[in-house]
């Protein structure tokens, strides 16, 4: 061991400098946590409210194409008309491109007139979005260099993302992860730790409750019981496939057949319309959360995910506002209360480990999906969540809701492959 006044002064140095570079993001993340935190609660009782006046106005819905107008008015007007949502997020942390302050107002207003007319959407998405662009307006109010300014994103993105949706490791480690698969930028650990930690802080000063579904019933995790959770990852990988196959099938549809983005949204918001009346429900207008809480109760028909893809893929492609994490959640979950009672186990468990391995398939996020898992329903539930993750994980292949995501290390080899999702 050298232990030279020169290696003591030199490790001293290093431990000073670490020391320095903590202070810093311990200043930095505390204070994205505070003002993004608040900036998220603040959005997250605007979107309940919009959603009890839909509620309790169902005639609304027929103003969503005029919504639809108002969302790419405001785009157009502001010079985001070509906007790529979370997409850009992804591409800010991979390169030098930032996420415009300008992102913030306009996310939140359209996401909040989706909402409020009924279009099919979640709002973690749109959070992403909502941090991203705080985080980098403060890196560069702080005045970082690029590299400083990324970690300031991610900050953002997990301040916002707990402040919402109320997990907050998950939401630290699920910016850490969705950049590119098989890295995790270890370097915003402690940012987004405490950015995340503080704004679920500020949410519950608001009275805004986290995300928890009780998960009461489990059983034996024999032989015969993880054979039956396999074959249900297989289902949900599948479904995870379906998901992101409709969604950017959809995007691809209208911007082919509907290149005029005005006219594209208006017949997106009557095509919402037209399915809302075809198909007698308006359980798939909104994010549907009272559709996820009803799945770890009773058994969901067999074609309500389905119903929730169409829904979502009408609505977003057509350039409506939000999120797709919520849908994402809505369709593990209800796919996985239909499929419990066929396999007999119990209908809570089954939906969650639906919705946390849908999750990981169209995120490619195997570590935040199971952490979200833990923060959701609570340790009980942790090895049949973890058994689905991992299957829906390696067979939901390189699909991806977000295009720019990259794939850094391949799902089935120990390998550097660095090519793009589907």
């Amino acid at each position: 061991m050298d232990l030279s006044r020169e290696s003591i002064q030199e490790t001293m140095q290093r431990f000073k400098n670490a020391t320095l570079t903590l202070i810093k993001w311990l200043l930095c993340a505390s204070f994205s946590g505070i003002t993004i935190g608040f900036i998220g609660s603040v959005f997250n009782l605007l979107l309940g409210k919009v959603t009890n006046i839909r509620i309790a106005n169902p005639n609304l819905l027929f103003l969503l194409p005029i919504g639809g107008l108002v969302i790419i008015f405001l785009y157009r007007i502001v010079g985001e008309g070509g906007n790529k949502g979370t997409n850009l997020v992804i591409t800010a942390i991979q390169s030098n491109e930032e996420v415009p302050a300008k992102v913030a107002p306009l996310i939140i207003i359209s996401t909040l007139i989706t909402h409020l007319f009924g279009g099919s959407a979640g709002r973690e998405g749109a959070a992403l979005q909502v941090g991203a662009s705080l985080g980098n307006f403060l890196g560069k109010a702080f005045k970082f260099d690029d590299k400083d300014r990324r970690i300031m994103i991610m900050c953002g993105m997990s301040a916002c993302f707990s402040a919402l949706f109320g997990t907050p490791i998950a939401s630290a480690i699920f910016s850490m992860e969705v950049i590119s698969v098989g890295i995790m930028y270890y370097a915003a650990l402690v940012p987004c730790v405490v950015a995340a930690l503080i704004a679920q802080k500020i949410a519950s000063l608001f009275k805004i409750a986290g995300t928890a579904f009780t998960v009461d019933e489990l059983v034996s995790f024999n032989a015969l019981n993880g054979t039956k959770f396999v074959i249900l990852a297989i289902c949900f990988a599948l479904a995870s496939i379906l998901l992101c196959l409709c969604l950017h099938g959809a995007n691809k549809l209208y911007s082919k057949y509907i290149p005029n983005q005005y006219i594209r949204v208006f017949v997106a918001g009557l095509l919402v319309i037209a399915l809302r009346y075809i198909f007698n429900t308006t359980s798939f207008l909104g994010a549907g959360a009272d559709v996820i809480a009803n799945s770890f109760v009773d058994s969901a028909a067999w074609y309500v995910f389905l119903l929730k893809i169409l829904f979502t893929a009408v609505t977003l492609g057509g350039g409506f506002k939000g999120g797709e994490i919520v849908p994402t959640l809505f369709v593990g979950a209800t796919l996985g209360s239909f499929l419990a009672p066929l396999f007999g186990l119990p209908v809570a468990l089954c939906a969650a480990c639906g919705m946390v391995s849908v999750f990981c398939g169209v995120t490619n996020c195997p570590i935040t999906s199971l952490i979200l898992a833990i923060e959701m329903f609570g340790a009980g539930s942790m090895k049949y969540c973890i058994l689905c993750i991992a299957f829906s994980y390696l067979l939901s292949g390189y699909y991806s809701l977000y295009s720019t995501q990259k794939i850094m290390y391949s799902k089935y080899k120990t390998e550097f492959v660095n090519k793009n999702t589907h």
